[in-house]
């Protein structure tokens, strides 16, 4: 084997003896490749710059440990030794993690005593927290009661929220000792739940260890906290609400009867108790509150039916005494049924209806109102069905009597016939909202928005100006595609009365954007406040243009509209304007179903607006023709010769005669303009041409100065090398000579020296 290849290499070698070129050849192709793989590997493997190490996000001071390293181990260490562990999952280049830290230092710094801080970096990518977790956003909070947790925080990420929701998961369960504490519980919380247990026996039942889990599990599901859990150990605090055997629960419910938690039919765990609270609970008036995202909870809301928005200044750790009047008009709109005596008497459901074409005995500007009420011995579910009943009752202004209809399915019910003092602006209804839910088809949900946090959703409803503390109303119907604004002389009671009518008094409000200066232009700009004083005018034909921001065909209509204002420009007896309904509310009757869309509206005849055809093109013709088709003929006028009408379109072509003989002029003025410009710019054209010859002719010369320059240069440095060379000679001629200068006066001596000696020898002798 060996002896073959020796025999293969030594023919490789005889033949690139005989052809060199073959051999040259072999060797460049060698480096060749050599080369590309020599740099390929000496290339560096990491082109990325690595990430910088993290750094504390939380300042050393605040009592919040920074596990800025992504410890999720040291965590979950930290969170079991302490009772109340609030962790903080952050990424420190988020804008939200950024501003949500100064609120957490603010409650760390309040509650350090009671709760454990944690923040951990949950972004680092060697830190296992980045590993372990897989979070879709940042920040997210998490509180940990003794073992039991995560409980997710999804409310406001601001100081007082966060520590509101950590008191509830801290307390979870509220000790009643007395009948007046469980009077004050029941009455103060909007949703109330009460426990029965004894702990003579254990220290902790276990069914009271389920009640606590079960206060837990419901903070989950609601982080504003409004279903509350309390717990009572007396017997006879706890007969206070009917419970008299021992591990039981109690809803109470103020519209409704309250419940008691049937241990009969449902296993006592945590689960099923949580799930019993919110199935029976009741939803008077709603918190909705921002989540830091995109979200639809408000449009969700409003689907439901017409909605009472209030915006009112809220600090979850105070009382607030805004708060406390809605909600009680809220409980009185929804309390439907009353007793009659005050005590356990059978409750009612009750309309009223004004009666048409009768009045009281006094005629004293009073109404003759009827009320129809029916025994609610059985459950009735729908109240605004006894309107359709009222039209079969005989009314009698006298007193009241009993019906017995065999065609009602609400059995008997009773007519009462009475005067009222008709109101200012509601003539049809009576003095309290109490029970009005069932009187109206137009039934009210009750939302209460944070104003400080809800500002911009408020303004954009129609409040004015900045936040002043004062809270902001209105009812949004969004199947109508209507809302109206409480005014601050109005009180609530009133504006949720006028609303509830048939026929409401109640204006729309029109949201409009407001115009900070008025400026002189061709084409005027419409808003919702100006809109009828400008487009009702009676002395003024008005074409109207309506467009949007987000409208491209609309845009292109601007050089269209503008071109024939200009024609129309000094002519009083006709507007050119236009709208933008995107930030303008109108008045239902002047709306359109399109954009763009052009209406003129005639003066005295304003109710016989014209639309501009959809399929014709809207060019400056087209319009002009619209505009002197539909305008109105100018009133009769005197001359010297008798009486002549004058209509707008004759104007309107002198106008077009003069616009037509100015531009003509204009014309002839450009020409010699042009004309003028040309001869300027042939002049130009030739003086460029000069001169560029000139450069030529200068780079041209500069080229020969350069190259005669670097000759001359060149000679010199070969002189001056030259005479460096002379230099160097001269210098070692100098010392030449200098060394011959010493040698000849040292033979001078020396001869001296051996003549004196010879002399010497010969004076001797």
């Amino acid at each position: 084997m060996l002896q073959r290849v020796r025999a293969q290499l030594r023919q490789v070698a005889d033949q690139m003896a005989r052809r060199p070129e073959l051999c040259c050849g072999a060797i460049l192709l060698t480096c060749a490749l050599i080369l590309p793989i020599t740099l390929t590997c000496s290339r560096a493997k990491n082109v990325v710059a690595l990430a910088r190490p993290p750094v504390r996000f939380f300042p050393a001071e605040v009592p919040v440990v920074d596990l800025f390293l992504g410890q999720i181990e040291e965590a979950d260490r930290l969170r079991e030794e302490a009772d109340i562990s609030l962790v903080f999952y952050y990424a420190p280049w988020c804008a939200h993690s950024i501003t949500a830290r100064q609120h957490v230092q603010q409650a760390a710094l309040r509650l350090a005593g009671q709760v454990q801080f944690l923040a951990v970096n949950c972004w680092w990518h060697q830190g296992k927290c980045r590993k372990q977790k897989s979070f879709f956003q940042y920040p997210v909070i998490h509180l940990y009661y003794w073992r039991f947790g995560p409980i997710e925080y999804r409310g406001p990420v601001q100081s007082e929220y966060l520590e509101s929701f950590i008191q509830r998961v801290s307390t979870p369960i509220i000790y009643l000792p007395t009948r007046r504490a469980l009077h004050t519980f029941i009455t103060q919380q909007q949703q109330g739940v009460v426990g029965y247990f004894q702990f003579n026996s254990s220290p902790q039942p276990a069914a009271y260890i389920t009640f606590l889990l079960s206060a837990l599990h419901a903070l989950r599901r609601d982080h504003q906290g409004a279903v509350r859990f309390a717990v009572v150990t007396n017997q006879a605090v706890a007969e206070g609400v009917s419970l008299r055997e021992a591990e039981s629960v109690y809803l109470h419910r103020r519209l409704n009867s309250s419940l008691v938690f049937p241990r009969a039919q449902r296993n006592f765990t945590v689960q099923a108790v949580c799930d019993w609270v919110f199935e029976n609970r009741e939803s008077v008036i709603h918190w909705i509150q921002p989540t830091g995202a995109k979200s639809y909870s408000l449009e969700a809301e409003l689907q439901r039916g017409p909605a009472l928005l209030t915006f009112l200044p809220h600090n979850p750790l105070t009382a607030s005494q805004l708060l406390n009047q809605v909600t009680d008009v809220a409980l009185r709109y929804h309390s439907c049924c009353s007793s009659e005596d005050g005590a356990s008497a059978v409750p009612r459901c009750c309309q009223s209806l004004l009666v048409s074409g009768w009045t009281s005995a006094d005629s004293s500007g009073k109404a003759g109102v009827c009320e129809l009420c029916v025994n609610r011995s059985a459950p009735v579910s729908h109240c605004w069905a006894l309107g359709l009943y009222l039209g079969h009752v005989e009314f009698s202004s006298t007193s009241c009597r009993s019906v017995q209809s065999s065609y009602s399915p609400f059995g008997q019910f009773s007519v009462c016939c009475r005067s009222v003092p008709r109101p200012r602006r509601c003539p049809l209804l009576l003095d309290s909202i109490t029970g009005l839910q069932c009187r109206t088809n137009k039934t009210l949900h009750f939302y209460l928005l944070d104003a400080e946090l809800n500002w911009p959703l408020a303004q954009r409803l129609g409040a004015s100006g900045n936040h002043s503390g004062l809270p902001f109303i209105t009812i949004i119907n969004l199947r109508d595609e209507t809302h109206y604004v409480l005014k601050h002389t109005d009180s609530l009671e009133d504006f949720i009365q006028n609303f509830s009518i048939s026929y409401s008094p109640l204006h729309r409000h029109l949201v409009g954007h407001k115009q900070h200066q008025h400026t002189q232009s061709l084409i005027q700009e419409v808003t919702s406040d100006s809109f009828l004083d400008t487009v009702m005018d009676s002395q003024r034909d008005v074409l109207l243009l309506y467009y949007s921001a987000w409208c491209g065909f609309c845009s292109l209509l601007n050089h269209v509209f503008l071109q024939l204002a200009r024609l129309f420009q000094g002519n009083s007896a006709l507007t050119v304007a236009r709208v933008n309904v995107g930030r303008n509310d109108l008045p239902w009757e002047f709306m359109v179903d399109h954009l763009p869309s052009v209406l003129f509206f005639p003066r005295h005849r304003k109710q016989m607006s014209v639309k501009f055809p959809e399929n014709t093109p809207m060019t400056v013709p087209n319009l002009l023709r619209f505009v002197l088709q539909h305008s109105s003929h100018a009133p009769w006028e005197e001359s010297g010769d008798g009486v002549e009408s004058v209509s707008l379109l004759g104007a309107e072509l002198h106008s077009l005669q003069r616009e037509v003989f100015s531009l003509h002029r204009a014309r002839e003025r450009l020409t010699q303009q042009l004309a003028v410009l040309w001869r300027e710019n042939r002049r130009l054209t030739l003086h460029t041409h000069t001169l560029e010859t000139q450069n030529a002719e200068l780079q041209a010369q500069s080229g020969r100065l350069e190259t005669l320059y670097r000759e001359k240069r060149r000679q010199l440095a070969d002189s001056v090398h030259r005479l460096q060379e002379l230099a160097d000679a001269s210098e070692e001629l100098l010392k030449e000579n200098s060394l011959l200068k010493v040698l000849l006066s040292a033979l001078r001596d020396r001869d001296r020296q051996e003549a004196d000696r010879q002399e010497g020898k010969c004076e001797a002798s």
